[in-house]
C-alpha cells in the first residue's frame, strides 16, 4: 500500500522560505518520476515541480520557477521542495505524489500559508 506523507508547512511572511518534506512507502521510490503538486482553495490541483526518477531532471511551471527547487534522496525515500520568496498565491495544500500521480495515493498534504 502507497504511503505519501508530506511535512513542513506552516504560515510564513511574504517573501519567506519553507522546505516540504514527503516520506513514501510501498512502493519503490528510484523507479519513479516524483512530483509536487498544490490545491489552493477553491482551485483545481496543479502540479508545481517534477524531477526524474535520478534527480538529474527537473521542471518547473512558470509561476513558481526561480524560485521553488525540487529534489530527492533516494535513500531515504524521500522528497524535497525547497520554497523561496513565498508569495501569497503561493498559498494552498501542498501534496506529493507520482508524476504521473497515483489517483488511489494522495496523502493529506501539508498547508502553506503565506500571510503578512
Amino acid at each position: 500500500q502507497v504511503q505519501l506523507v508530506e511535512s513542513g508547512g506552516g504560515l510564513v511572511q511574504p517573501g519567506g522560505s519553507l522546505r516540504l518534506s514527503c516520506a513514501a512507502s510501498g512502493i519503490t521510490f528510484s523507479i519513479y518520476a516524483m512530483g509536487w503538486y498544490r490545491q489552493p482553495p477553491g482551485q483545481q490541483r496543479e502540479l508545481v515541480a517534477r524531477i526524474s526518477r535520478g534527480g538529474s531532471n527537473v521542471y518547473y511551471p512558470d509561476s513558481v520557477k526561480g524560485r521553488f527547487l525540487i529534489s530527492r534522496d533516494n535513500a531515504k525515500n524521500t522528497v524535497y521542495l525547497q520554497m523561496n520568496s513565498l508569495k501569497p498565491e503561493d498559498t494552498a495544500v501542498y501534496y506529493c505524489n507520482t508524476d504521473p500521480p497515483k489517483e488511489y495515493s494522495w496523502g493529506q498534504g501539508t498547508q502553506v500559508t503565506v500571510s503578512s
